[in-house]
């Protein structure tokens, strides 16, 4: 059975959006506000997660990553805005 992964969306302290995929939802988080995370988001902290969808196996969190990436600003808004509702 594949294991659970996550793909998301962090909102960062400058506005910006920033797309990723993780095994450990929490942790990754932490560690983007820790700026162990990645490295768009260290000079961004802090970073609240907006946004996230639960997918099984890696392959398709990465998959479904790039094609959040893909997406305009106002698309990524809507989208987080649609999870809020």
């Amino acid at each position: 059975m594949a294991e659970r992964w996550w793909a998301y969306f962090v909102s960062c302290a400058d506005g910006s959006l920033y797309a990723g995929a993780t095994n450990d939802l929490n942790k990754r988080v932490q560690a983007h506000n820790q700026g162990t995370g990645a490295r768009y988001t260290r000079s961004r902290r802090p970073v609240v997660l907006v946004w996230s969808r639960a997918v099984r196996g890696r392959s398709r969190a990465l998959s479904l990553e790039a094609k959040l990436k893909q997406l305009s600003r106002a698309e990524k808004l809507r989208l987080v805005r649609s999870k809020r509702a």
